[in-house]
């Protein structure tokens, strides 16, 4: 009966081992598993945190730019809209308060229309800006020759900037080179990039112009001998009031170069920019595609 009593014992002890050996097994699978499940949720939830804190920094760096370029933007526009206006009241204020002769009178008259084309240019151009961003706005196409059109935007650009021929030199395509645009839309993103070569152009400008083409494409190169661009604006320069920040001081909104682009790619082409540096001059080139 003892035998029995100490054999019930030692059976219990050891079922009572083995239960807890293998409870002792589990609780250690499991608190080991739950300690991997937490590692692994706390890894995912330290990702998403410093993914957030990038991204928060990325989005905050990008709107201290944006404010910092429109508010170049308000100034530039301010400049180019003040002095016209300043100069149109100075030479009226003259003819009002002095006799002038007519001669002086008929300079006066030139100066203040100059300036009054001057005015309604940047107007233009910043409704022109607000208009490349409507999506649903329809181009009026039609089968245009660029030689042709290009032809007319120089001697356009020569008899507002009084330049005389040797200034912007071009030779029309020997053939016809048709693509399928808006005239007027295209007229002004020329008119936009001959104006940045005048304006960029250290002493007389010096600009050239060239048309090639392939069996797909028309290829319009406007090369000027100015002050260049550094392969770092190569791509920035074509943004919404980018300015080169060595050009800062020069005229310009910063928009001209992004109405260029949205309108060169509403026609289904692109636009580059190509420079060998600084004070080199600057190369734009616009592909078309031909009809």
């Amino acid at each position: 009966m003892r035998r029995r009593k100490t054999a019930v014992f030692f059976l219990i002890l050891g079922i009572t081992l083995s239960a807890a050996a293998v409870a002792l097994n589990i609780t250690w699978i499991l608190l080991n598993l739950r300690e991997v499940v937490l590692l692994v949720f706390g890894i995912i939830f330290f990702a998403l945190i410093i993914t957030g804190l990038i991204l928060n920094t990325i989005f905050l760096f990008r709107e201290i730019r944006r404010n910092e370029q429109h508010d170049a933007f308000l100034n530039a526009i301010t400049h180019e809209l003040k002095t016209p206006i300043a100069s149109i009241k100075l030479y009226l204020e003259t003819l009002k308060t002095r006799p002038v002769d007519e001669e002086k009178r008929r300079e006066f008259y030139d100066v203040m229309l100059a300036d009054s084309d001057r005015l309604l240019g940047t107007v233009e151009q910043v409704l022109q800006a607000s208009r490349t961003r409507e999506k649903q706005r329809t181009l009026n196409l039609a089968e245009i020759d660029i030689g042709d059109l290009l032809g007319d935007t120089i001697r356009t650009i020569r008899s507002q900037q009084h330049l005389d021929d040797a200034a912007i030199r071009y030779t029309p395509p020997a053939e016809r080179v048709g693509v399928l645009g808006d005239r007027g839309e295209l007229e002004m993103a020329f008119a936009n990039l001959l104006d940045n070569a005048i304006k960029y152009s250290d002493g007389e400008p010096k600009i050239s112009v060239k048309i090639r083409s392939n069996t797909r494409k028309a290829e319009v190169y406007i090369k000027d001998s100015g002050i260049g661009l550094a392969r770092a604006d190569l791509k920035r320069i074509f943004k919404r009031f980018y300015r080169v920040p060595e050009e800062a001081a020069a005229k310009g909104t910063g928009l001209g170069l992004s109405i260029v682009r949205a309108i060169v790619e509403k026609h289904g082409g692109s636009i580059t920019a190509e420079s060998k540096g600084t004070g080199k001059g600057s190369t734009f080139v616009v592909r078309l595609p031909l009809v």
